[in-house]
């Protein structure tokens, strides 16, 4: 019989590496003249790193931090669930999770270290400074062939976005 391990190999984030994503993501969100929340996260979604710029939306403090830990756990950037069935999940998973854009995970060579995830722009603009932040770290994936599917994205929700 053949034993199974015990033990795997896991990588995250260290504080230096959090802040160098929120360094990276707040110099874009300033290029881009748009204040926003940021929220950085390690494997397990902890908080690593945040920062609320001047400006920007105070309930972005709540869902930036669901949102990077939404994209550490699922390992996949929010936003790309169909909005057919977003709230379902949400409300399955105690409503910690969230499909909102701007989140997406930090991921090299096959490991997510941790995730970041930006607020108070558009669904656009959120992601943009995630990615930014997100590119601090060498090698990350920048989920270049990301679609939105949810409710954010298709209309359902009215607005400006």
């Amino acid at each position: 019989m053949t034993s199974k391990p015990t033990v795997k190999e896991a990588k995250t984030l260290t504080l230096a590496g959090g802040l160098a994503v929120l360094n990276a993501a707040i110099a874009e969100a300033e290029r881009i003249g748009q204040p926003m929340c940021i929220s950085v996260v390690d494997t397990g979604g902890n908080l690593l790193a945040f920062g609320r710029m001047d400006g920007s939306r105070a309930l972005s403090v709540i869902s930036t931090r669901n949102k990077a830990v939404s994209a550490a756990l699922d390992g996949a950037p929010t936003g790309g669930v169909h909005a057919d069935v977003e709230l379902q999940v949400t409300l399955a998973q105690g409503s910690k999770w969230t499909n909102l854009v701007g989140g997406i995970p930090i991921r090299v060579d096959g490991f997510v270290l941790g995730a970041v995830a930006a607020g108070s722009g558009t669904g656009t603009q959120d992601l943009a400074v995630a990615r930014a932040g997100a590119a601090a770290i060498e090698g990350a994936e920048m989920f270049l062939d990301f679609t939105p599917m949810g409710a954010e994205d298709s209309g359902i929700i009215r607005g400006p976005h």
